[in-house]
């Protein structure tokens, strides 16, 4: 018999893939925890039977209950066979050849599923390697990270990590400080396998100011990554959050002379940098990271939309560092400690 936690669950990524609404996506995934909590023999069988549950409403019941008897509901099917292609065909090659995500988010912080579930769906996808990389302190907004919470989400991946091949990586989105500092005690920041460093705020501080506090960052012996470089965000009206002012061509060369990888940010609404920065960065020499910077699991396959903006600008692959072992990119991120 199908499982109908799996089913429901299923839905609700294909609904993160496509960035439905919240609301539509929670009611997939509470039904889904609903379901699980009932023992197997128990479960109904019948749409009616699950429409009695509470949480649950016509689509999630149907859903339900075609996978109880064996089946897969309409509208599964529908989902499945769209998600069947891919998100950017133009990416498809440079796709094929990443082998991880350096920039995930889970409950721990501001993501919408737990840590469990984003390994194991990028697991599904075929990733070697996924970063957990929930943020700092500093950003209350996004539930960031205490020294406490960070060394205890340590000891959960070590628990998860012992019963999964996929490799989860020790990481965090550190915040970086208005003097350029990073959020987040050296000690644990020298124990962590990825930094992204990325600026969350004062994103309308002057070109110097913003200049010096990112080249601080990028020069800190334990940053990994310069996360989504200009700060810009579709907004729902379908204009710009503009992207913050910053001596380009200063900031890429201190990425190469650091080893700082540039973030191509895959999604959607960021496409951060924009197309003449990753042609400045190439251009620079500097290494990248296509991350998807996933709140949720449907969204760890927008890895497509960074690797088709990617060959279009002509980044080498080898240029790509998550195009490369886990063994290598664990030596590069340790280069400096």
């Amino acid at each position: 018999m199908t499982d109908p936690v799996s089913a429901l669950r299923e839905y609700a990524f294909w609904l993160e893939r496509d960035l439905a609404d919240t609301y539509r996506v929670r009611a997939f995934r509470e039904a889904a925890n609903q379901a699980e909590a009932i023992d197997p023999g128990e479960r109904p069988t019948t749409e009616a039977g699950w429409r009695a549950l509470s949480g649950f409403g016509p689509k999630t019941a149907a859903v339900a209950a075609a996978a109880s008897v064996g089946e897969v509901a309409p509208s599964l099917a529908e989902r499945r066979a769209v998600g069947a292609e891919t998100l950017d065909p133009a990416g498809d090659d440079l796709r094929a050849r990443l082998r991880g995500d350096l920039h995930t988010h889970t409950t721990w912080s501001d993501g919408g599923s737990p840590l469990w579930e984003m390994a194991d769906v990028a697991a599904a996808l075929g990733h070697e390697y996924v970063a957990i990389t929930d943020h700092s302190p500093r950003l209350r907004v996004a539930n960031g990270l205490s020294r406490e919470r960070l060394v205890a989400q340590w000891a959960e991946i070590d628990d998860l990590q012992a019963a999964r091949d996929i490799r989860i990586l020790k990481g965090i989105e550190v915040d970086i400080l208005a003097d350029g500092a990073l959020d987040q005690a050296n000690d644990l920041l020298a124990r962590l396998d990825v930094v992204v460093a990325s600026v969350h705020s004062g994103l309308k501080d002057d070109s110097a100011t913003m200049t010096a506090r990112m080249v601080a960052a990028i020069a800190n012996p334990h940053t990994t990554v310069l996360g989504h470089c200009t700060g810009r965000k579709l907004r729902s009206d379908g204009t710009w959050r503009p992207q913050s002012s910053f001596d380009a061509e200063m900031v890429f060369a201190a990425c190469e002379m650091f080893g700082v990888a540039v973030e191509i940010n895959s999604r959607p609404e960021r496409q951060d940098p924009p197309d003449e920065l990753i042609a400045l960065a190439v251009e620079a020499g500097c290494l990248f990271s296509i991350d998807t910077d996933a709140h949720a699991p449907g969204q760890l396959d927008f890895l497509s939309y960074g690797a088709a903006r990617a060959a279009v600008a002509g980044v080498d692959p080898d240029r790509i560092i998550t195009t490369w072992p886990v063994e290598r990119l664990l030596e590069h991120a340790h280069r400096h400690r």
